[in-house]
């Protein structure tokens, strides 16, 4: 049987109010801000990276259209449309606990986890073929690329391993944060609560799909 407060209610405006607060409303208010500066503050770090790239981009248009032609455009698609998906089972998840639709909502938090493991393997597949091509120019590894643009091609794949790495450690803790609230989902000892837990790990999960879009658009589509 679901478990639902009045109709008139999604799930998350429910539950006891934290002594801090004198209603709830309040309560979820604090929490969505609390969230919104956390990104605010991962906004500035990446739009430094951001900024930066499209000057040398501005600077550098060979070695940058060299070195974005060097990627798969066709794994980067697809990779984008699974992280994409993943964002729209994430917002159904929120909708359906909200609707006190237990087992829905376990099912598409299940297929957001999912779908972000599916994302990190394919980034460890596309990494390891850019390890073999020796295009890694990280961790003192050897950067084999050569030509006329070669320190051109290296700075743009320090951006991309910059970019893309830090994607993916945000990513991580995106799919750490699911997995957890997997575990209060099976124990649904507090369903307003965890409501109230999957709207701001939605609001995450939409700031790291948004950052995926702007990072695959600079490096994969800006290439021409």
């Amino acid at each position: 049987m679901p478990m639902t407060g009045p109709r008139d209610k999604p799930l998350s405006e429910l539950g006891p109010v934290a002594e801090q607060f004198e209603e709830i409303e309040q309560q979820r208010a604090s929490n969505l801000l609390g969230m919104w500066l956390f990104l605010a503050t991962e906004l500035l770090l990446f739009g430094g990276i951001f900024a930066s790239f499209v000057v040398y981009r501005f600077l550098y248009p060979q070695g940058f259209i060299e070195a974005s032609n060097l990627l798969s455009l066709p794994t980067g698609v697809f990779n984008t449309a699974v992280l994409l998906t993943s964002g729209l089972t994430m917002v159904l998840t929120e909708h359906s606990l909200n609707a006190g639709r237990r087992r829905a909502a376990l099912l598409f938090l299940l297929s957001t986890l999912a779908l972000g493991a599916v994302f990190l393997g394919i980034k460890a597949m596309e990494w390891h073929h850019e390890y073999q091509e020796g295009l890694m120019p990280v961790f003192n590894l050897a950067f084999d690329h050569t030509g006329e643009h070669a320190r051109q091609v290296r700075l743009f794949f320090n951006f991309y391993f910059s970019l893309t790495g830090l994607h993916v450690f945000h990513m991580l803790i995106g799919v750490g944060l699911l997995g957890i609230i997997v575990v209060f989902i099976l124990r649904w000892r507090d369903p307003p609560r965890i409501a109230r837990q999957v709207q701001i790990t939605a609001l995450y999960w939409a700031f790291v799909d948004v950052l995926w879009v702007i990072i695959f658009t600079l490096l994969y589509v800006l290439r021409i």
